[in-house]
């Protein structure tokens, strides 16, 4: 008889191979940054589990899988076996083994295909007599060599699932592999034979190749890039318009984990906190970096009454009416506010009415811990700086050292951080020992002048007999006080380096950048001298995530970081709207919003955000009222929490019209920019047609794109769909987006050019201190940061008081500080309060809660 034809599993497998090569990368070609994954879940560490998966890894690898391969500590296999397309229907097949990962699934494998089988195993009686009976012959007991060759009926097709290992002096590890057929023996009464290896092996990791490539196709078709598929919430609109948390609690959201798979997120992507809320990994960005971001959209406003405009209702009525009623893929992406005036006056900021972000308990209260987080790190740097300073004062040179790089085990050994300190320094040596007495002293002393310390404690919680304290009283300090004070946590620089980030690395680089005094020779000290930075990092490796929320209508939110919008640039972070813009994909639309008016926020948003994101705006949304222009054209004061007077509650056209010049100018300053602006005129209920249409009229007159009447506040999306649609013509007009000045001016001149082009000033007067500063920091090599500039939102000047568009003035700089780590100088333009304090009656009289139904009551 004939020796069996060997059916030889190299060469098929590699033309499946090759096959599957060109399919991986069709589909990279036609989803740029897709990729088919296998992960391979190794529990045991067998032999032949371990031969078996290097070939996986190899042959995913030239494939174009990316294959993960995860160990765990327990004994197991897993293997696959193919069919060889011969005749099945009618044949006796016979399988020794009854394992449920091969002998189980081959039986009925084989049953399904109308074969007669009978499974055997090793403790089968007569079990040469019964592999006798088989045409087709299935082995896999895991024993080298079991069934002999003179078992095998004459011509059958023999499948030898086996991989042991037996000695073999002749091998230079001792061993080689055999299958459990003694095969030489097998091939010469078989039909076919697999031999081992070559044979079932490099088939079953083709058709598991094949079948990840399957399960890759089968999600790209139900995964399009382009159109989420999303569910949308109903609104119960009432008339009238409900409580802001009466309408929050009215609509159940959907599980944010349901909101993350709609947008295209995948699970490994997305770290839950409860149903409500999470948090989005970076790696969403890396995946999707091919991806073309989105259309990029910012919500700004008018020069402001002191009950704001409505700027976060606008932006999140924006986004309601783009995705839930003109099905449009679309984020808004915004700051998550200060728990301080959540129990002190002002309230939550969350949007209003039908225009919220929910819940707006959890929007309000803790979120997800970044703001802690902060504060957290921001406090380390305080505590380190005074520690510095006292341990300095209190040691020698010698002792110094000797305690910042202790012996261990007799050895003495910088790290890492040190190592950099020392090159910072020029000292290139990497031994503590080798060090000279003047190194020592250079490396061991930061000298700090606590004069010039700008670092303050922070706090989220308005307390206003902290805005200036005396530190170091007790004992134990040996009477080095000093006088201090605390800032409110959102105030930190470390929350503007998490607005202003791109990455883990980068922010690691920018919190080694702040600068948190100066030495008593002039020279900048900052975190990464402190030895703090690393620790910093740690402390904020997960707040950099984007927290995930949803509005009312169950569209995507972003809440990720909240700077001050005067100290700092008042806008959400990079890292959220990059995320976002490439989710929504190139149709798509990223909304967010500018802190204050378009003379502040906006402006810093172009000027510092976009400058460090590189990302270029379509459209600028600019929020106007009738109340602000009547305001701006000589109404009466507005005051908070006091009744409006007659003037903003009956119709007054020559009000509005004298008002006007307000949005004028902040139109003109939006296209100075080269940016297509869209007017929202948001109405109240005491407005008029009239009003409304005047407002829009002069708007479009005067520069903008389009103006539209806004009812999103008692309507939802619904009552900004002319908005939404405003805005996707907007975002398809011609632009030139362009920054204001170049950073390589002189500080001074950077501040002019603001000043004289956005404010409307003759010109700037840098007061003693602010010359002093503008003169050390371009010292220090600080002179080319952006500028932003801390100043009253309430005018376009430097005066509260002036309203509409103040002319002849010229704008006093009283100080100019460093947020070196953030990126940016920021001159201050009067005194600027960073610890609110509590009213008379604080909003926490309001507040409990159920402990029944653990409902928070009395927020908002």
């Amino acid at each position: 008889m004939a020796a069996a034809a060997v059916l030889n599993g190299k060469v098929v497998s590699a033309q499946i191979r090759e096959r599957l090569k060109n399919e991986v990368t069709q589909m990279k070609e036609q989803v740029p940054g897709f990729t088919p994954g296998l992960a391979i879940l190794q529990v045991g560490e067998r032999d032949d589990s371990n031969l078996y998966i290097n070939v996986k890894l190899k042959a995913a690898e030239e494939v174009g899988i990316k294959a993960t391969h995860i160990k765990l500590p327990r004994t197991a296999t897993e293997t696959e076996v193919s069919s060889l397309g011969v005749r099945i229907a009618g044949r006796h097949a016979v399988v020794v083994g009854r394992s449920k990962i091969v002998g189980a699934p081959m039986h009925d494998l084989l049953l399904w295909n109308n074969a007669t089988v009978t499974t055997c195993h090793s403790k089968t009686a007569n079990l040469g007599e019964e592999v006798n009976k088989g045409d087709i012959l299935v082995v896999a007991t895991g024993q080298p060599e079991m069934v002999k060759g003179e078992w095998i009926k004459p011509g059958a097709i023999v499948i030898d699932c086996g991989i042991n290992y037996v000695s073999d002096d002749t091998k230079s590890n001792g061993r080689r592999i055999v299958g459990d057929v003694a095969y030489n023996e097998a091939k010469e009464r078989a039909g076919f034979i697999t031999p081992v290896p070559g044979g079932v092996g490099p088939m079953t990791v083709a058709m598991l190749m094949q079948s990840t490539v399957e399960s890759a196709r089968r999600f790209l078709e139900k995964y399009k890039p382009g159109k989420w598929n999303i569910q949308y919430n109903n609104l119960n609109l009432k008339t009238p318009v409900p409580s802001d948390i009466a309408i929050s609690r009215s609509c159940k959201p959907k599980p944010i984990g349901t909101l993350a798979r709609e947008i295209g997120l995948f699970s490994e992507e997305v770290e839950l906190y409860g149903e409500t809320k999470a948090k989005v990994l970076l790696s969403a960005l890396e995946r999707l970096k091919h991806q073309p971001d989105g259309k990029y959209v910012v919500v700004t406003g008018i020069t402001p009454t002191p009950l704001g405009e409505g700027k976060s209702t606008t932006t999140i009525g924006l986004v309601q009416a783009l995705g839930a009623h003109l099905f449009q893929n679309v984020f808004a992406c915004v700051r998550q506010p200060s728990q301080g005036p959540t129990f002190g006056i002002k309230g939550g900021a969350a949007g209003g009415g039908y225009s919220q972000v929910i819940p707006m308990e959890e929007f309000n209260l803790h979120l997800t811990g970044d703001i802690h987080a902060i504060t957290a790190a921001n406090n380390l740097v305080a505590a380190a700086i005074d520690a510095r300073i006292f341990h300095e004062l209190t040691q020698t040179d010698k002792a110094l050292f000797n305690r910042l790089v202790p012996s261990v085990n007799g050895v003495k050994k910088f790290s890492d951080i040190q190592i950099r300190r020392l090159r910072r320094l020029g000292i290139e040596k990497t031994d503590p020992t080798t060090l000279t007495d003047e190194e020592i002293n250079r490396f061991a002393r930061l000298d700090i002048d606590p004069e010039t310390i700008t670092w303050q404690r922070v706090l989220d919680t308005n307390d206003r007999f902290l805005r200036k304290i005396t530190i170091g009283q007790a004992p134990t300090e040996k009477g080095h006080t000093r006088t201090a004070q605390f800032d409110i946590s959102v105030a930190s620089e470390i929350m503007a380096v998490l607005a202003l980030t791109s990455s883990l690395e980068d922010m690691r680089e920018r919190l080694g950048k702040m600068v948190v005094a100066s030495s008593k020779k002039g020279e900048p000290v900052s975190a990464e001298d402190l030895g703090v930075s690393g620790a910093l990092t740690v402390l904020m490796k997960d707040a950099i995530k984007p927290n995930l929320m949803q509005t009312l209508e169950g569209t995507p939110v972003f809440v990720h970081a909240g700077p001050f919008a005067n100290i700092a640039h008042g806008n959400s972070s990079i890292i959220a709207d990059r995320v976002a813009l490439k989710l929504v994909g190139p149709e798509g639309f990223v909304v967010t919003e500018a802190g204050f008016g378009a003379d502040i926020g906006m402006e810093k948003f172009f000027n510092i955000k976009c400058r460090y994101s590189g990302l270029r705006p379509h459209v600028v949304v600019l929020v106007a009222t009738v109340r602000a222009l009547k305001m701006h054209g000589g109404g009466p004061t507005v005051t908070a929490g006091l009744p409006l007077p007659k003037a903003y509650i009956e119709e007054n056209l020559e009000l509005v019209e004298k008002g006007f010049s307000n949005l004028k100018k902040q139109i003109e300053n939006a296209r100075m920019f080269g940016v297509p602006v869209v007017v929202a005129v948001n109405a109240f209920k005491t407005d008029t047609e009239a009003e409304l249409d005047l407002i829009i009229r002069l708007a479009r007159e005067h520069g903008a794109f389009d103006a539209v009447k806004c009812t999103h506040w008692a309507e939802g999306g619904k009552g900004a769909l002319a908005l939404a649609q405003a805005v996707q013509r907007a975002a398809q007009a011609p632009s030139s987006f362009q920054l204001l000045y170049d950073l390589q001016l002189p500080v001074e001149d950077k501040i002019r050019i603001i000043a004289q082009k956005i404010y409307g000033a003759d010109d700037i007067e840098l007061l003693p201190e602010a010359q002093h500063k503008a003169e050390v920091y371009t010292k220090q090599g600080f002179g080319n940061l952006p500028i932003c500039m801390a100043k009253t939102h309430l005018s376009l000047s430097h005066n509260p008081e002036q309203k509409g568009v103040p002319t002849g003035f010229v704008l006093p700089i009283r100080d100019i500080r460093a947020s070196v780590g953030a990126g940016f100088l920021y001159p201050l333009v009067g005194t600027m309060s960073t610890m609110p304090g509590l009213p008379t009656r604080p909003c926490f009289y309001d507040i409990d809660l159920d402990p029944e139904t653990e409902q928070v009551n009395g927020l908002f």
